[in-house]
């Protein structure tokens, strides 16, 4: 059994490990024909005329990956108080698995909400056309909720009593007991939530394809038309031929995006291990 592990394991490691190489061996060939900083710092892409600049998509990117972490931990954190430290054991049996419900809802559910319903309503407030980053950092936030709040829950109810005693004991109000000892010292799981959370947001497609407006331009405002790495690659996929430079370009896209999620699971584990030497 020890040797089907680890060969699994092996396995596992192997299959990530050629995405990467594959990924990053066409997406570099982009730079054939493209310099790195005219692709990496441009915001001029038109692939008809030979401009491959990503800028606009990679900081519309992370401007949406942000706002909908802005948007949903503040929710998150208040429902995983809630539910670990003040709902009754019946409520909670209730409103747990209703939270990890939403989980299983396909991205396109959501992006269909976010079309008929967000969008229309934004469109209507504020005399634009709806589409733009604020609609899809609004369904991005609802779709990572269920994560941060069920990883942030877990992590609060973790906690050994004695902290919670020992506040009680020496004066400090139920409030000031959760917001002062209970969320910092579950710090750790509720940074790996959202960190988690990004991760999920970054490399979501289908709900942001169809709230965004995919235009191909920097955003001057949270309700212009745009477009992120992950729809910008599924849009102009169908219209390229493998190996010219468009399409290299797109697997270079997809390198990036390879990179960020490896680089948030670097920050995970090193904060699970600064938790574990605490």
């Amino acid at each position: 059994m020890r040797w089907i592990f680890v060969g699994s394991a092996i396995l596992v490691s192997g299959i990530i490990f050629s995405i990467i190489v594959f990924v990053g061996m066409q997406g570099v060939k982009t730079f054939a024909d493209v310099s790195p900083l005219r692709f990496f710092f441009s915001a001029d892409w038109t692939p008809s005329q030979g401009e491959f600049g990503i800028f606009a998509f990679l900081y519309s990117t992370l401007l949406l990956t942000l706002l909908s972490v802005v948007l949903a931990v503040p929710l998150a954190l208040s429902g995983a108080v809630f539910m670990a430290k003040i709902a009754p054991s019946w409520m909670r049996e209730i409103m747990r698995p209703a939270t990890d419900l939403f989980v299983g809802i396909p991205s396109v559910v959501y992006g269909l909400i976010g079309l008929t319903v967000i969008v229309p309503a934004l469109a209507k407030m504020t005399g634009g056309i709806g589409y733009g980053i604020l609609p899809a950092a609004i369904i991005l936030a609802i779709m990572i909720l269920p994560t941060i709040l069920s990883i942030s829950e877990d992590a609060i109810r973790a906690l050994p009593s004695r902290l919670e005693e020992a506040s009680l004991a020496l004066g400090a109000t139920r409030w000031q007991t959760i917001w002062r000892v209970l969320i910092p010292a579950a710090r750790p799981g509720i940074i790996t939530g959202t960190i988690l959370g990004m991760g999920r947001a970054i490399g979501e497609t289908m709900a942001v394809f169809m709230v965004i407006g995919n235009s191909p331009q920097m955003p001057e405002s949270l309700l212009d038309s745009t477009t992120v790495l992950t729809t910008a690659i599924v849009k102009d996929m169908g219209n390229t031929n493998y190996g010219t430079t468009w399409n290299n370009a797109l697997y270079m896209m997809a390198l990036v995006l390879l990179l960020i999620s490896l680089f948030l699971i670097v920050i995970i584990r090193y904060v699970a291990k600064r938790s574990e030497v605490k």
